[in-house]
């Protein structure tokens, strides 16, 4: 029998979307400093980082498949970070407004005992609509914003801003479900045709 899959992550999107799938799954927060490195472009950025999570974690249970992941936004290459206040959840958004963006995950799997890691990068384009400044105060006083990656969740009530994608919605959600089966059938990390 295999052992449960463990997520490197407390994101409540992440782990909807691995039971929407049906995996079996624990869940470990890394605490992996999301920090930035000067020049570092946003794929960069995410593969350090979930590979980061994912070593972290499964370090402390070498017996096991852990997956690690980072997302952020990007447009015009600079990463938009998740933001803190009104201030800069509006400056955010001002930048979205009526422009193309892309929103890169890192994924890694990771299995210390096996000496097995595989690290991805996934990108999504996303199109949001002209926003006029009533409808970004009034969506920052929903409180959404905040600890979102580039200030929106497109499952949420920020999916009236978006007009179009090109690329996986899981992906801008916080975990491309398609890429990640692909890898975890590659890697042997879970047994898909197994029922219980």
């Amino acid at each position: 029998m295999m052992e449960k899959l463990i997520l490197a992550s407390s994101s409540p999107r992440r782990r909807q979307l691995l039971r929407q799938i049906g995996l079996d799954f624990d869940e470990f927060p890394s605490g992996v400093k999301e920090d930035f490195i000067d020049g570092e472009g946003p794929k960069d950025h995410v593969l350090r980082l979930a590979e980061g999570k994912a070593r972290k974690v499964g370090q402390m249970y070498p017996n096991r498949w852990v997956i690690g992941a980072d997302t952020v936004v990007s447009i015009d290459g600079v990463i938009l970070g998740k933001p803190q206040t009104e201030r800069e959840a509006y400056q955010m958004l001002i930048r979205l407004s009526g422009r193309d963006h892309v929103v890169v995950t890192g994924v890694s799997l990771w299995h210390g005992a096996k000496g097995k890691v595989e690290t991805i990068a996934v990108e999504t384009l996303v199109g949001i609509k002209t926003l006029n400044p009533e409808e970004i105060n009034w969506y920052i006083g929903t409180g959404e914003p905040f600890g979102k990656a580039g200030g929106y969740a497109i499952q949420g009530i920020g999916a009236f801003m978006v007009q179009r994608i090109e690329g996986s919605y899981t992906n801008v959600v916080g975990l491309p479900l398609c890429e990640l089966l692909e890898v975890l059938n590659h890697l042997k990390a879970v047994d898909l045709l197994r029922r219980p």
